[in-house]
């Protein structure tokens, strides 16, 4: 799977000439969860300041309603694709419907000069009757897969990730998966630091791996419903890199292994040692992008048993080696 090089991940000196353009393609009956999305993301309210310069453009001529009677007033058309850097998709009307020709075109040509283009849940459609996703991997909802398939044969479905990158084009499966989508999108260009800021001010995960399955209980938690595991798992995150038995944690709480496991399952939707890994995975990519600390540091700051078996997990999870995300997103200063 190959990616194209984009902007640096640097906040400081930071310009106007800097700020990647963000434009999300609106039609009429559009779904306004869908269109909130990459706004809230993207825009400048969530930290209260610019990061991507973001503007709707209307996909095409007329009144521009949504499914249930909103309107959007833009005044930005078709031909301001030529400043997008990122091209947001959200969704569209009717897998049916091919989309007009004008959109098609300005698709393509932004596709050809470089701009990022990214489809969320039914918008993917709108990629693939553009032809952008011919010969590449995609994601969609998994109740369109049968269908999708079937009408893009050249594309390569890929029927378990929530969103999935090829070649300069990213695609989300259904609704959930667009907010994953948007902040992945956000980390290319920045640290997951920032991007953790906006996670938290939405009040979701900071990171869910694209090829995360999209039949997932929960989302990593950042509390749940147990006030006793709240406390356990803020506990936990103060001294992850502790070596953590079961017995250990159930006794912490008063309760024995089983109920533990199952009270903490039941929480939180994952089992425990699946959620401490997530965890020790999120810190690791903050010190790998924040810091200039050792492999072998990070190791024992992270919890994980030994630096090979850092590198090995790392690289099956992210598909890429510690050292390669860091020379990647190492924060400039």
């Amino acid at each position: 799977m190959s990616t194209r090089t984009l902007s640096p991940k640097t906040l400081s000196s930071k310009t106007m000439q800097q700020i990647p353009n963000v434009s999300v393609i609106v039609f009429n009956g559009f779904s306004p969860f869908h269109i909130s999305v990459p706004s809230i993301v993207f825009g400048p309210d969530t930290l209260h300041e610019t990061f991507f310069n973001l503007q709707f453009v209307a996909g095409e001529e007329g009144s521009i309603l949504s499914d249930i009677g909103m309107e959007i007033h833009t005044r930005a058309k078709l031909d301001s694709l030529e400043q997008a850097d990122i091209i947001i998709v959200p969704y569209w009307r009717t897998i049916d419907e091919r989309p007009n020709t004008q959109l098609i075109e300005a698709l393509r040509l932004a596709y050809a000069r470089g701009a990022l283009i990214v489809g969320l849940c039914l918008g993917g459609y709108v990629l693939a009757y553009a032809g952008l996703l011919a010969g590449k991997r995609a994601a969609t909802h998994w109740e369109l897969e049968q269908d999708f398939t079937q009408r893009f044969p050249e594309t390569s479905l890929d029927t378990n990730a929530l969103y999935v990158e090829d070649s300069g084009v990213i695609t989300s499966a259904g609704t959930a998966a667009g907010i994953d989508c948007c902040l992945y999108v956000f980390r290319k260009y920045y640290s997951s630091t920032i991007a953790n800021r906006v996670a938290r001010r939405m009040v979701v995960p900071p990171h869910r791996d694209g090829g995360q399955a999209q039949f997932i209980e929960q989302p990593i938690p950042i509390t749940t419903s147990d006030s006793r595991i709240n406390e356990l798992m803020d506990r936990i995150r103060n001294d992850i890199g502790h070596k953590y038995t079961l017995d250990e944690l159930a006794e912490s709480v008063m309760m024995t292994r089983r109920t533990f496991t199952r009270k903490f399952h039941k929480a939180t939707g994952m089992a425990f040692g699946e959620w401490l890994a997530a965890e020790r995975f999120n810190l690791a990519q903050d010190l790998l992008e924040s810091t200039d600390l050792s492999i072998e540091q990070i190791v024992a700051q992270t919890g994980f048993s030994s630096v090979l078996a850092f590198r090995d997990k790392f690289k099956e999870r992210y598909v890429v080696t510690p050292n390669r995300w860091r020379k990647t997103f190492h924060q400039q200063n």
